[in-house]
């Protein structure tokens, strides 16, 4: 169940109740359904509606759903047109990301109040490292409860949170009970915690990995950390190590509030391979729709537009173009990135995937910001 406010104090304790020395204090904040909730909240007529952020158009896509979308199946980066057919009531707001990254910035005033560890994944969510108490609030439950109660005050928006010994756990955590709740999960209840999950869970499990699994008789986190390394190494490969280590609780990153980003992007992984030249570029919009977002609430300029595809035999191609300046606007990027599948066409064969990233960014240095994750997927 959601932890609330008037609930007795907790610490991460082990089972045990004694304090577990040298072990980090991680909390994942997240704000729910953030885009949506911001429209809802600027618009009482939207309140207790299903809403979507993004374009409404034939080729627009879903940037954010609220959460009376999401009971019709509506979700983020699904086509438009495809949205409205699940929920013919949707209403759908423009993206506003000056707005989006003003609440942003004071949802961050409120996180680095409590820590300076912050590492922001995007406008709506971070890792914090609470493992200071700065104000002497008792533990770190009791920070994230003050946390969200904060930004409630202060946005008048939701946020559910995460508390664990370690990233992957916590954000594991935050998802448990949303939306406006908290969760938390002690030193050695990790594995336990991890066990009961559908493997689909798992951060960078996709839809075609989940199958893959699933063949393989692994449905849940325990049937996961039955399999040995040598196994998931030879069905998996790279992929394995973390594999591993997830099924078993276990992540040692540090929160790094001052990572550099490297680029923006996203790819899409296609329930059925495709190969025609228009619906390729039909999806090719639908990227781009996606990762200008990103780019926009980034704030990156960047010189290097790449287009990766991997095919059905699970090779990886990419064909990449750098400007002398940096891409002017949405309009350039598409045109790059439709020149650049031209170049790749005919394909030898069916795709399962197609991505777009922006990179060889200019004036980011200067900012705190997370690496780009390679696992980001737009479904």
């Amino acid at each position: 169940m959601a932890a609330h406010d008037d609930e007795p104090d907790c610490d991460l304790q082990d089972e045990t109740g004694e304090d577990t020395p040298g072990l980090r204090k991680i909390i994942h904040v997240d704000m729910d359904a953030f885009f949506a909730s911001v429209e809802q909240r600027d618009n009482p007529d939207l309140r207790g509606r299903p809403v979507a952020v993004g374009g409404s158009s034939g080729r627009g896509v879903v940037a954010a759903a609220s959460y009376e979308a999401r009971e019709f199946g509506v979700k983020s980066a699904m086509p438009s047109v495809t949205a409205k057919r699940l929920c013919p009531d949707l209403v759908f707001c423009k993206s506003r990301f000056d707005v989006y990254r003003e609440v942003s910035g004071q949802i961050r005033d409120v996180f680095r109040y409590h820590t300076d560890l912050v590492e922001p994944l995007s406008l709506d969510e971070a890792f914090l490292d609470v493992t200071e108490d700065r104000h002497g609030i008792g533990s770190a439950t009791n920070i994230a409860q003050v946390i969200r109660r904060q930004i409630r005050e202060t946005t008048q928006l939701t946020a559910s949170a995460g508390v664990s010994y370690n990233k992957f756990l916590a954000k594991l955590a935050s998802d448990q009970n949303k939306p406006d709740g908290l969760c938390v999960i002690r030193p050695g209840e990790g594995a336990s915690f991890v066990a009961g999950l559908p493997i689909r869970r798992f951060h960078g499990v996709g839809p075609r990995a989940e199958e893959k699994m699933n063949r393989l008789g692994i449905a849940t986190g325990a049937d996961l950390v039955a399999k040995d390394i040598a196994f998931l190494r030879a069905n998996f490969g790279s992929f394995a190590d973390y594999l591993y280590r997830a099924a078993r609780g276990i992540d040692l990153r540090p929160v790094r509030s001052n990572r550099i980003r490297k680029s923006v992007g996203g790819e899409r992984t296609f329930h059925d391979d495709i190969s025609s030249g228009p619906l390729l570029r039909e999806t090719l919009h639908n990227i781009v729709d996606i990762v200008w977002e990103r780019i926009e609430r980034a704030e990156a300029k960047g010189r290097t537009v790449t287009l990766k595809v991997k095919y059905n035999d699970f090779q990886i191609s990419s064909h990449a173009r750098t400007l002398s300046s940096v891409v002017a606007d949405k309009a350039q990027f598409t045109a790059i990135g439709l020149g650049l599948l031209e170049e790749m066409l005919p394909l030898p064969r069916p795709i399962r995937l197609m991505g777009m990233t922006l990179s060889k960014l200019e004036g980011v240095p200067k900012k705190k910001v997370r690496h780009d994750d390679p696992q980001l997927s737009l479904l």
